[in-house]
């Protein structure tokens, strides 16, 4: 049986512990509803972007030669964009979303074809890095902070790789003053000159505090007949998939929007992807540290219990050999 001052250790230590889970839990919660806040504000204008972006394509035609973004291929090279966090302590936050980029990148190889990663956030990257799997760029997890100018950069990224534009300066070649690439954008590129002919976009998506889902979404090519963005609006269930409204008169024309929507929807979709992953880790978090802090109390009920028992012990022990001493001096 262990010592009264050994189970006295374990109890001060883990009301330690307790105060640590109950204060991330109220941080969580804090932070939680703020982001809740940004995805509410930020869902019409998704939405609405996605409209107009439809609306533009399908009127136009669409197809490769209108717009690089629209071009499909046969998908040979694959690009995986990867949301995770920086920190643990979030449940199964982080495992699930990489299972589910593991998952797809094991169906793709086995298919013989090539997959890369781009990695938001270092437990992506450090999963990934330990199984051997080809990280094309990395940066940093976001968070609840992020605005909208801050995914520009990534999202430019991305387009490059998928466009097949992205090439980076050897630091030999650069001009005098030129900083590398990753330290003008924060990410860390290998590998550049590939042209994608895919990317999927492996997020968790926020339900609740209780539940996030994890979302593997196709970001490029742009399909302008589906509707990715319909489970987030109220009326979904009442609207066909790819319905479109009325067309309008666009100046100078539609290629010109294009040229300028198509971009900005691949840079606001990334965007409410970030806030969906800070909201889902907050909400993890909170359900972590809540079932921790509960786990903690269960075990100082538990470990007070056992500290009595033993503590009743030795002085019956004690007593016992008071008695006996007594006994035997008669």
């Amino acid at each position: 049986m262990p010592s009264l001052k050994s189970i006295r250790k374990r109890i001060l230590s883990t009301k330690s512990t307790q105060k640590i889970t109950r204060a991330m839990k109220m941080v969580a919660a804090a932070r939680l509803r703020r982001a809740q806040q940004r995805i509410t504000e930020m869902r019409p204008f998704a939405l609405k972007t996605a409209e107009v972006m439809r609306n533009v394509a399908l009127h136009t035609g669409g197809g490769a030669e209108l717009h690089p973004l629209l071009a499909r291929r046969e998908e040979e090279q694959i690009l995986i964009v990867v949301l995770s966090s920086d920190r643990g302590l979030a449940g199964a936050f982080n495992s699930n979303v990489n299972r589910a980029a593991e998952r797809l990148w094991r169906e793709e190889t086995t298919a013989g074809k090539r997959v890369a990663f781009v990695c938001i956030g270092r437990k992506g990257r450090d999963y990934f890095r330990r199984r051997g799997a080809e990280i094309i760029k990395e940066t940093p997890s976001v968070t609840e902070k992020i605005q909208l100018g801050d995914v520009d950069v990534i999202a430019a990224e991305i387009i490059d790789l998928y466009t097949g534009s992205a090439a980076a300066k050897p630091t030999s070649e650069m001009a005098e003053g030129e900083e590398p690439v990753e330290e003008r954008t924060g990410l860390v590129a290998s590998g550049e000159g590939t042209q994608f002919d895919v990317v999927y976009l492996v997020y968790n998506e926020f339900k609740s505090a209780m539940t996030q889902k994890v979302n593997v979404q196709r970001l490029l090519p742009i399909d302008p007949a589906v509707d990715d963005d319909t489970s987030l609006d109220p009326r979904a269930s009442h609207m066909p998939t790819g319905a479109v409204g009325l067309d309008f008169v666009y100046e100078p024309n539609r290629t010109a929007l294009l040229d300028r929507l198509l971009p900005l929807y691949v840079q606001i979709t990334l965007f409410r992807a970030t806030l969906e992953s800070v909201a889902s880790e907050h909400g993890a978090r909170m359900t972590a540290m809540d079932a921790a802090t509960g786990n903690a109390k269960e075990l100082i009920s538990a470990l007070t219990l056992q500290y009595n028992r033993a503590r009743q012990a030795a002085i019956t022990k004690e007593l016992m050999e008071i008695i006996g001493g007594a006994e035997a001096l008669k």
